[in-house]
């Protein structure tokens, strides 16, 4: 993780300065470090007395971020040419605006800053942008910008973005000896009261027992490829309806098939429509998942990654292990 450059911390600054009002938009279908992301930017606007509007276009599935659905709206409401003139947007965990989801404005005609840590980030090279592929998470950068532009964080402040970087660094598992100053960094928000335990239960409790029913079923459709390289799995329509869609333990499901013996990467394929699937890509270190869901019009980081697309379970299977067989 790199530290936040001057002209980064100013370029943001000068943004806040520039403009009264703001929305705060991640990606649909958010997980907690994009929700922790878009709040712990909410602060810093409160700092300078800023208003402004949390939106995402959910749906909030995860159970860990059901709680704070209720911040979010998924609509932006009417503005006029002067409101578009007067506000910010901000977006978080995201720099695609494909990746938002639709709302009833048009968000690209509002003066934009980015703020997102995939590999796979589209605005990297843009002025108003704080891209950083080496953070493990949003939440830090977020972290750093308040302790550069705020202070010290508050108690309030430090639990919500631990609670973000947690999802997505996997309790330090997906973290490296490179990382030595994301745990210095981290270690600021304990100092401000963030609790290990208190998070880690939060986020791990609360399961529906069809969680793990489905589970169940999903390891039965779990098929290996690629010598034994890559693991595939999937959940039918039929499978949605019978144990719902809500509260999914999918990190559960690719932490146990990643540690298969040889296997390199997972992917977990989901038919969300007659015509439309989603997907879910896993890997070791030495497997670039990023790159592959680029091919499907997904993207993300280079060990955990997404995509969406049109088409069904029988042809993208085959068509997403043929590309995994090129690098594995």
């Amino acid at each position: 993780m790199k530290e936040l450059k001057q002209e980064q911390i100013s370029a943001f600054k000068r943004f806040i300065e520039e403009h009264n009002e703001f929305i705060i938009v991640g990606h649909k279908e958010p997980d907690g470090d994009c929700i922790s992301s878009c709040i712990g930017i909410s602060y810093i606007l409160k700092f300078f007395n800023k208003n402004y509007k949390l939106i995402n276009a959910g749906p909030f599935k995860r159970v860990e971020i059901k709680p704070y659905a209720d911040l979010f709206s998924n609509e932006v409401g009417f503005m006029s040419q002067i409101d578009i003139q007067n506000t910010g947007l901000i977006m978080c965990d995201c720099s695609e605006f494909h990746r938002i989801g639709e709302f009833d404005t048009d968000l690209k005609e509002i003066d934009t800053f980015f703020i997102d840590h995939h590999k796979s980030a589209e605005a990297l090279n843009l002025p108003n942008s704080i891209i950083d592929s080496s953070s493990p998470a949003c939440a830090l950068i977020v972290q750093l910008l308040y302790e550069a532009l705020v202070g010290q964080v508050t108690n309030q402040v430090a639990e919500i973005l631990y609670f973000g970087t947690m999802t997505d660094t996997g309790f330090f598992r997906f973290l490296s000896p490179s990382d030595a100053n994301v745990l210095v960094t981290i270690s600021r928000l304990l100092q401000a009261g963030a609790d290990p335990r208190k998070t880690y239960d939060y986020i791990t409790s609360g399961k529906a027992y069809s969680t793990r029913k489905l589970l169940g079923v999903l390891l039965n459709h779990a098929e290996q490829y690629a010598n034994g390289k890559l693991v595939v799995t999937y959940e039918t329509m039929e499978d949605t309806k019978r144990y719902g869609q809500e509260g999914r333990d999918s990190d559960l499901l690719y932490s146990s098939l990643l540690a298969v013996q040889d296997v390199q990467a997972v992917v977990f394929l989901r038919q969300e429509t007659e015509n439309t699937c989603t997907a879910g890509l896993r890997s070791k270190d030495s497997v670039d998942v990023s790159l592959i869901a680029q091919k499907f019009g997904g993207g993300g980081h280079k060990n955990a990654s997404g995509l969406s697309t049109n088409g069904k379970l029988e042809t993208l299977i085959p068509a997403i292990v043929k590309e995994f067989c090129k690098v594995l």
